[in-house]
């Protein structure tokens, strides 16, 4: 049985040390490197076999590589040697030349006579070829192959790929190479076809576990010697009799695991989405007959999923990792990783461990109308305000709590900072996660002064007349006094409407400015011109330009402050 896993500069990993165990399951979202780790251990096997078949167990210190063409790694096929190198790079630069950079995979396991360690590395050569070779120890000697490691067989399969309507007859080194290709749709007869013919009552586990899912009878697969074909056949409920290219792909891909499990008993099998077009119910019956056959077959499976209920079904009883920024075990029956897969997007952990914090506002005006704010006031989180990690939560604390914990799963050290309106209700206690809610209603409110409005007006008829700031003519005068009195106008119309409703003073740190009266007020004020509204709520942010220093609340650089407080004490790579 495997124990640990540790790859380095491998596909998307940097490096991963993982625990393993007799069912393992690997969970997180796509392109998380559930199916990167899987081929890590294919090519450990692959590289430590031809190892021994070209060099023997010990490992000579003179030109010790073994060659590999990348065509040899079926269970993990590139066009390009190099492409399976971490972000493609085979070499580094020294300050007397370049060195090479080695992709490592070591693994441990445990027999019945004791454990073992086992560590290969590959150094690129080519487009087409790489050498590989055994790991040096921390004595700088390198590490012989034990026998447990030469007893170990691992065996991948990948997800039923659709089933072709005829099928040659195939040896059993035929059959491993093509589901190495990913061509599992030419081999599922095959390897039902092996079962039974070389292990009869097995045959008969599987038909019984197949009627058991399916309700269907399984025939024993048939060879046409004439056509060199074989067949297989099955029966419906209802008795008809049909070949297995007519059954549902759910189906297939759960005889092609049972099968498979079968032909390559007391391996190490590495099965990728074993739930592959199998609908909820048949998930969690699948997995239930991984178990089982996990034991009859005496075999180790490490299965890469994204489906909640095989983290429901695995969590109390298997080895569970998650593939959330770095790989590692759950031990908190799931529900957090539950709660991340269903409702977090890969991407959002992969900002979280680019910035090293989070910044949690209601929406995208929030955030425009901050970073106006912030380089108004020459404030030195305006800067990383223009490439921060913001993640909109509406005015909702919890929501924001949800998605930060969910993160943190990932990424234990990551900081951040929530956000929000005026609420009704006090915001909750969270030690990991400040937050904070504006004391006036909404952030617009800190652009709503008259002074504000009325620069925006003078503005306006400079635009008009096309003078600049330093400049103004005696027209351009006129234009500013039209404007500015035009501007007051509208305020004292929407104003008036407001107190007709009961609603506060359109200055009044409760109103809610941004609906309320800053859109009707510019609606009105460009209906009055004759023009079509230029500034719309998700231009608000464009008022901070006009707000007078003096009048900017103090509250605006104590929340810029503490936004800069968590943003400098994240840590980022």
């Amino acid at each position: 049985m495997l124990t640990r896993l540790l790859v380095r500069r491998f596909k998307l990993f940097d490096e991963i040390d993982i625990e393993l165990g007799q069912r393992v399951l690997f969970v997180g979202p796509n392109n998380s490197g559930k199916t990167s780790a899987l081929q890590a251990l294919a090519l450990w096997e692959l590289g430590s076999k031809r190892w021994v078949e070209r060099r023997g167990l010990q490992a000579p210190e003179k030109r010790p590589g073994v060659t590999l063409n990348r065509k040899d790694l079926t269970s993990a096929p590139v066009a390009v040697a190099n492409y399976l190198w971490r972000d493609l790079r085979t070499r580094a630069a020294k300050h007397n030349g370049t060195q090479n950079l080695l992709i490592e995979v070591l693994v441990e396991g445990e027999d019945a006579h004791g454990r073992w360690a086992c560590g290969m590395e590959f150094d690129y050569a080519n487009e087409e070829s790489f050498y590989c070779r055994p790991m040096r120890d921390s004595a700088g000697n390198r590490m012989p192959i034990p026998e447990g490691a030469r007893r170990t067989r691992v065996a991948y399969l990948p997800p039923m790929s659709g089933l072709a309507t005829s099928e040659l007859r195939l040896e059993l080194g035929a059959i491993q190479v093509r589901i190495g290709e990913g061509r599992t749709a030419e081999v599922l007869r095959n390897l039902c076809y092996q079962v039974y013919e070389q292990r009869p009552e097995r045959w008969e586990a599987i038909s019984d576990a197949m009627r058991r899912l399916f309700l269907i009878e399984l025939e024993p697969p048939l060879y046409l010697p004439e056509r060199g074909e074989l067949e297989l056949y099955y029966r419906t409920p209802q008795k008809t009799r049909l070949e297995i290219s007519l059954s549902g792909r759910g189906q297939q891909q759960v005889l092609l695991l049972l099968a498979y499990m079968e032909v390559n008993p007391g391996a190490v099998i590495l099965i990728d989405e074993p739930d592959a077009h199998l609908e909820i119910l048949r998930q969690r019956e699948i997995y239930n007959l991984l178990a089982e056959f996990t034991e009859t077959t005496r075999s180790q499976i490490i299965c890469a999923s994204h489906s909640e209920v095989l983290l429901n079904e695995a969590v109390d009883r298997d080895l569970v990792i998650a593939f959330l920024g770095r790989p590692h075990r759950i031990d908190d029956r799931g529900q957090q990783v539950l709660k991340s897969l269903r409702d977090i997007p890969f991407v959002d952990y992969y900002q979280a461990e680019q910035t090293g914090w989070v910044l949690y506002l209601e929406g995208a005006t929030d955030l425009a109308i901050l970073r106006a704010f912030a380089w108004k006031l020459a404030h030195p989180v305006a800067p990383l305000l223009e490439r921060a990690f913001v993640k909109y939560v509406g005015n909702q604390p919890v929501e924001a709590q949800r998605h930060f914990h969910g993160l943190r799963e990932a990424v234990p050290h990551l900081r951040g900072f929530a956000l929000f309106d005026r609420l009704q209700r006090p915001l909750p206690a969270d030690d990991r996660l400040p937050m904070r809610m504006w004391q006036r209603c909404e952030i617009e409110n800190y652009l709503c002064t008259p002074e504000t409005l009325l620069a925006f007006a003078e503005s306006e008829a400079r635009r008009e007349t096309g003078a600049d700031a330093a400049t103004t003519d005696l027209f351009t005068q006129r234009r500013i006094e039209e404007l500015r009195d035009l501007m007051q106008e509208c305020i004292a119309e929407v104003g008036a409407a407001l107190a007709t409703l009961g609603k506060p003073d359109p200055f009044s740190p409760d109103l809610k400015v941004s609906d309320e009266f800053l859109t009707p007020l510019f609606h009105k004020f460009y209906s009055r011109l004759g023009k079509s509204n230029r500034l719309q709520k998700s231009d608000f942010h464009l008022l901070a330009d006009y707000v007078p220093l003096s009048a900017i609340d103090p509250e605006v650089r104590e929340v810029l402050d503490a936004i800069a407080a968590v943003a400098s004490s994240a840590q980022s790579p």
